[in-house]
């Protein structure tokens, strides 16, 4: 069986629904990049738009339900964790999404399709897609299986980004910024693994692993961190 068609396959069964328009699933995992070789060939984008309407949509209807006593200013700061671009990307990594993504000529050796922005929009694409496809139930049955750990998240404590604590260390002790750089990916397209260095002036460069290059980032400043802190 072709690779990306059992990536779809597996998509499906994550996702738990099998599209009676298989032409509307292959338009929300198509990225506009296939257009750049096959003019008219049709695109998530178009998806992409209408399924962040309907994101917001059920996410605030959740919101409303599950905050009786909230604030609209409490509403809003909580809206903005769950509907974003890296909780998207987040989301589609979970359910396999990457791999079974249809990209242009080129476009899966430039990292594209790990990019936060390119899985983030076909998360919403096929929330579109499962809308179009089943209705409204269907499509808010996705967002609470799927939003259920960010939705939990809310009432964690908030721990702050490892790679902003560095920067505003290094920035404390007048150093340049922490430089990152990616030193290879390897792993199938589905589960990248990053492998990712951190520089700060006059210490050893550190290095970790991540899913994502924002993962690895954000591991490697975390070990630095700690290795100052042991100073």
């Amino acid at each position: 069986m072709n690779t990306r068609v059992a990536a779809v396959e597996d998509l499906e069964r994550r996702i738990g629904h099998t599209f009676a328009d298989r032409a509307l699933l292959e338009r929300a995992l198509t990225h506009a990049s296939v257009g750049d070789r096959r003019p008219g060939v049709q695109h998530n984008e178009r998806l992409e738009f209408f399924g962040d309407r309907v994101l917001n949509l059920l996410v605030a209807e959740e919101l409303l339900d599950r905050m009786p006593e909230a604030r609209e200013g409490e509403l809003s700061g909580a809206f903005h964790k769950l509907v974003n671009l890296e909780t998207c990307a987040e989301v589609a990594r979970s359910i396999g999404l990457p791999a079974a993504l249809r990209l242009g000529g080129g476009s899966s050796k430039t990292g594209i399709r790990t990019a936060d922005r390119v899985l983030g929009d076909a998360c919403e694409a096929l929330i579109a897609a499962i809308y179009f496809d089943a209705g409204l139930e269907a499509a808010r049955a996705f967002v609470r299986e799927f939003w259920a750990a960010p939705f939990k998240a809310l009432h964690e404590p908030e721990k702050q980004n490892p790679k902003v604590v560095l920067q505003e260390w290094a920035l404390a002790h007048k150093l340049p910024t922490p430089i990152y750089h990616v030193i290879e990916q390897t792993g199938p397209s589905h589960r990248p693994l990053f492998t990712i260095e951190v520089f700060v002036q006059g210490f050893e460069p550190v290095r970790g692993q991540g899913g994502s290059i924002r993962e690895a980032e954000k591991v490697v400043a975390e070990r630095l961190l700690t290795k100052i802190n042991a100073q």
